[in-house]
C-alpha cells in the first residue's frame, strides 16, 4: 500500500485525475481491500460477528477524525478522487468502527452520492455541523479549504478539552482519595481506638461523641448507605439529563464563583470557533447560528443562540441583540462582533475571539491546580485534625482526672 507522501506526490492528469489515481492502485492494496470488504459484508467467524456487534458500544476518538479530515484534504489537493481517497483512508484507519463507517461512505460515494450526504447517516461520528460544512465546501468548490478548517477546529477544541480534563484530574483524584481514606478509617481504625472510650462511664467530649456516632452509623448501616449512595448518584445523573434538571445545573455552573468564569470562557470559545468556521464556508448566518446552538452544551447559551438566529432572520444584527444576554456575553464580545459586522470580516473576528478565549482558558487551567491545592490542603487538614482532636480529647481528660 503506498504511503500518504507517495500518494501526495503521485503524478495526476489534469483532465482525468480520478482515472489516473485509480490506475495507481497497487495489487497489494487491492488484495487488502478485498479481504476487508469480505470481512465487512459477509462476516464468517464468530470473532468477526462479535466485532461487528461491538460497534454499538464503540466510540470513535477525536484523533481518528482529525487524521481523517487532515489527510483527506491533502489527498484532494493531490488530485485523488473521493472514492480513491476514502479507500486509502479506510485501510489506514486503526479504529474498527471508524474503518467500517469509512467503508460504507466509500461505497456510497462510489455509487454517486456526495460526500456530505454519505456522511449524514452517521451523526454520532459526523455531526450536523461537520456534514453541513462538507456540503457547503462541495457546493462552493472549496472542499479542501473546508477540510483544513475542520481539522483546525477539531484540533483546537480537542486541545482545550484535554487541558480542562487534565486540570480537573488532580483535584478529583485528591477528593476521591480523601473520601476513600476517610471511609477506611471510620470502618477499620476508629472503632478499635474508640472501643475503650465507649466502655468508660464518663461523659465524652462532643467531638468524640460525634465521631463515635458517625463511625457506628457507617459500620452498622453500611449495607444501606452503600446502595443508597449509588442510587443517589444515579438519581442526580438522571435528573441532570431532564430539561428542568439540566437548566438548573447549567444555571448553577454560571453562578458558582471561579467555575462561572471558566465555564463562560469555554462556551464563548466554542461558540466563536464554530460560528467563525461556519461563516468562513459562506454559510448563511441564520443557519450558522442554529447549527452552532447544537454543539453548545449549556442550555442558556443554546437558547441565546436560537434567539439570536430568530432576531437575525427578522433583519437585526447579532451585536444589537447581544446586550440582551449581558450575563452570558461580555461587552468585549458585543464590541468585537459589531466591528466584524461593520467591516464584513465577522468570520475572522470570531476566529480571533476563539483564539483569545482558548488561550485564556488554557492559562487558567495551567494555574488551576495551584489555586485549588491550598483549599484541598485546608479541607484535608481540617478532616484529619478534627478526627485527631476527637480521639485525643478523651485521653487528655483522663490524664487530667488521674
Amino acid at each position: 500500500m503506498p504511503s500518504l507522501e507517495e500518494i501526495k506526490n503521485s503524478p495526476t492528469s489534469p483532465t482525468k485525475p480520478a482515472l489516473t489515481a485509480e490506475s495507481n492502485t497497487t495489487g497489494l492494496e487491492n488484495t487488502t481491500f478485498q479481504k476487508l470488504e469480505k470481512k465487512f459484508t459477509a462476516p464468517e467467524s464468530i470473532n468477526e460477528k462479535f466485532d461487528l456487534w461491538l460497534d454499538h458500544i464503540r466510540s470513535v476518538p477525536v484523533e481518528e477524525k482529525i487524521f481523517f479530515t487532515q489527510n483527506l484534504g491533502v489527498m484532494f489537493k493531490s488530485g485523488l478522487s473521493a472514492s480513491r481517497a476514502l479507500r486509502t483512508l479506510t485501510l489506514q484507519s486503526t479504529n474498527a468502527k471508524f474503518k467500517r463507517v469509512l467503508f460504507k461512505i466509500y461505497r456510497a460515494v462510489e455509487k454517486g452520492t456526495s460526500l456530505g450526504e454519505a456522511m449524514r447517516p452517521y451523526p454520532k461520528i459526523f455531526s450536523n455541523i461537520f456534514v453541513s460544512m462538507v456540503k457547503a465546501g462541495e457546493i462552493s468548490g472549496q472542499l479542501e479549504n473546508v477540510l483544513t478548517e475542520l481539522t483546525r477546529q477539531m484540533k483546537r477544541s480537542h486541545a482545550l478539552a484535554q487541558k480542562v480534563k487534565g486540570a480537573l484530574m488532580y483535584p478529583m483524584a485528591i477528593l476521591i482519595a480523601m473520601v476513600g481514606i476517610g471511609l477506611a478509617m471510620l470502618t477499620f481504625v476508629v472503632p478499635k481506638l474508640l472501643a475503650i472510650f465507649k466502655e468508660m462511664k464518663v461523659e465524652l467530649p462532643l467531638p468524640t461523641r460525634i465521631l463515635i456516632g458517625v463511625s457506628d452509623a457507617v459500620n452498622d448501616h453500611l449495607l444501606i448507605f452503600g446502595p443508597l449512595a449509588v442510587l443517589l448518584a444515579g438519581g442526580l445523573i438522571y435528573t441532570r439529563r431532564l430539561p428542568a434538571g439540566k437548566k438548573f445545573w447549567h444555571y448553577l455552573i454560571l453562578k458558582t464563583p471561579i467555575v462561572k468564569r471558566i465555564a463562560i470562557k469555554i462556551n464563548l470559545a466554542k461558540i466563536a470557533r464554530t460560528l467563525g468556521s461556519l461563516l468562513a464556508t459562506d454559510m448563511p448566518i441564520v443557519d450558522s447560528l442554529k447549527l452552532t446552538s447544537e454543539v453548545v452544551n449549556n442550555v442558556h447559551y443554546r437558547r441565546s443562540l436560537t434567539a439570536l438566529a430568530q432576531a437575525v432572520e427578522k433583519g437585526q444584527t447579532i451585536s444589537s441583540q447581544l446586550s440582551g444576554f449581558n450575563k452570558l456575553y461580555p461587552p468585549v464580545v458585543e464590541q468585537m462582533v459589531a466591528i466584524g459586522e461593520e467591516s464584513g470580516e465577522i468570520s475572522k473576528i470570531l476566529t480571533q475571539l476563539a483564539d483569545f478565549y482558548e488561550d485564556d482558558v488554557s492559562q487558567t487551567m495551567d494555574s488551576l491546580p495551584s489555586l485549588i491545592e491550598p483549599i484541598l490542603i485546608v479541607i484535608l487538614g481540617g478532616a484529619v485534625g478534627g478526627m485527631a482532636v476527637a480521639i485525643i480529647l478523651p485521653m487528655y481528660s483522663l490524664t487530667q482526672a488521674v
